[in-house]
């Protein structure tokens, strides 16, 4: 029964009341809690989430093709039947067959056309609700912890660091910062888990994959915005550049976040 209570104590002080998330230090200790936003309550929709970063995919992937005349610049005319001979095109000045699929620098049989559109729509409210959606998922520690992510337990998340990790410039303070407050597992995670691509991809410039490690938050113009960029798997942004793709990296909510506070508290709105 004494070893019940224990845990029982141990777990009521790790936690924080329902609603809201602890603010940490850049040395890592708690300095406060904060309310959360209303859109963290938002309806959990994979569903739109997966379908506004597929929009976003499509949507950036640029069309290509080969030229309307490729393949069919020869002088070129046809024996007609009778010679006991393939009746394709022949060079004018010579006897070799040109321009069809099957001759030697004839044209494709069917190429990819440049016309092709692979634009995705989607509505603007189901954009919206995908990332208030996406949102809801990154305050879940299960989703979190569920898609691969690793910290210290006991954090709460998102998490939520004060103003002053905005002035960090460098690199390695950044990385310090990381450091105390729990999340250095995150990005060993993502160092180790580069590795070699599969498939053609790996030999047109995009030999390594790598996994998705944090997501930073700041204000624009913040020098951190500059300083993180650098570690491996992190990504940053300034609070209204967020969209699905962000929170959701392949269409899979629960990235783990952090937030300064000062961009956190943007996200209230116009909440009271």
């Amino acid at each position: 029964m004494a070893a019940t209570k224990t845990t029982k104590g141990k777990a009521k002080k790790a936690s924080t009341a329902a609603g809201t998330i602890n603010v940490y230090g850049t040395d890592g200790k708690v300095k406060g809690n904060l309310k959360l936003p209303g859109i963290f309550s938002t309806v959990f929709r994979p569903d739109l989430i997966r379908r506004a970063v597929v929009s976003a995919q499509a949507n950036r992937r640029q069309r290509y093709g080969p030229s309307k005349v490729a393949g069919m610049r020869h002088s070129v005319s046809t024996w007609g039947k009778g010679r006991g001979v393939a009746r394709v095109q022949r060079l004018a000045q010579g006897r070799t067959g040109a321009e069809s699929p099957n001759n030697v620098g004839g044209r494709r049989a069917h190429p990819p056309r440049p016309e092709h559109s692979f634009e995705k729509k989607i509505n603007i409210k189901e954009k919206r609700l995908a990332i208030a959606s996406a949102m809801a998922a990154i305050s879940d520690l299960e989703k979190v912890r569920a898609r691969g992510h690793k910290f210290k337990d006991g954090l709460t998340v998102p998490v939520i660091v004060e103003d002053n990790m905005e002035t960090l410039e460098k690199t390695k303070d950044v990385l310090s910062m990381l450091d105390y407050v729990g999340l250095r597992p995150d990005i060993d995670r993502s160092i180790d888990g580069k590795h070699v691509r599969a498939g053609r991809g790996k030999m047109r410039g995009r030999r390594f994959r790598q996994p998705r490690s944090i997501l930073l938050v700041a204000t624009e113009g913040s020098p951190i915005l500059v300083g993180a960029r650098n570690l491996p798997g992190i990504n940053t942004i300034y609070p209204s550049g967020i969209n699905a793709e962000h929170l959701a990296p392949g269409g899979d909510p629960g990235r783990l976040v952090v937030f300064s506070k000062k961009a956190f508290e943007t996200l209230r709105g116009g909440e009271e």
